[in-house]
């Protein structure tokens, strides 16, 4: 690893404990740096604020992990693991959703599942003959349905188990995506 991933690393261990026991908002890049253990300097060396840190966190700990998900097969163990993964780190999602950080993690989480979406719906409409923009708006509607299911539960406090959010949103999905595909496709030749 290099020094500058663990650079980073240092700086995201610091930026998740403080955010055990501060707000987003409220935590200071001297507070940050002086809990890591470097200068003011090297911290705008890797990141231009702590929302980008922030953003690089979630990045390297969730995505990294989720590309053998993006596919029809793998989608719900994918949406498992990003759920068992704010329920885990639940103070410092919580934290992010409640403060300044939520645009930042409603940004995030929005382009985790419309990359899944979108490959589900290539996988799916091989078949079909659809444009372009019409793959991007049904990625975009099942993207927001299904971001708004994680705002939900992350709102009531992320308490229920992962795995009934991942089982109902399957049973309101299964099937309906290649039936939005194929209405798009009907639209077209009408």
């Amino acid at each position: 690893m290099s020094h500058s991933q663990i650079t980073k690393f240092a700086l995201a261990r610091s930026l998740k404990k403080l955010m055990l026991s501060y707000p987003l908002p409220k935590i200071t890049i001297r507070q940050l740096t002086a809990d890591c253990g470097v200068t003011r300097i090297t911290f705008y060396n890797h990141f231009h604020d702590i929302y980008e840190l922030l953003g690089w966190v979630y990045q390297t700990e969730i995505i990294k992990g989720l590309e053998e998900y993006r596919n029809c097969a793998g989608w719900k163990e994918g949406f498992l693991k990003v759920l068992n993964y704010i329920q885990i780190n639940k103070t410092i999602c919580q934290n992010t959703f409640h403060s300044l950080g939520r645009e930042h993690l409603e940004k995030f989480l929005y382009s985790v599942i419309y990359d899944v979406m979108i490959e589900i719906i290539n996988e799916l409409g091989q078949p079909l003959d659809l444009q372009p923009q019409a793959k991007e708006e049904i990625a975009d509607f099942y993207t927001l349905a299904l971001l708004e299911q994680v705002i939900q539960w992350m709102r009531a406090g992320a308490h229920t188990d992962p795995m009934e959010l991942v089982c109902k949103v399957g049973r309101l999905m299964d099937g309906s995506i290649l039936r939005s595909m194929e209405n798009y496709q009907q639209s077209v030749h009408h």
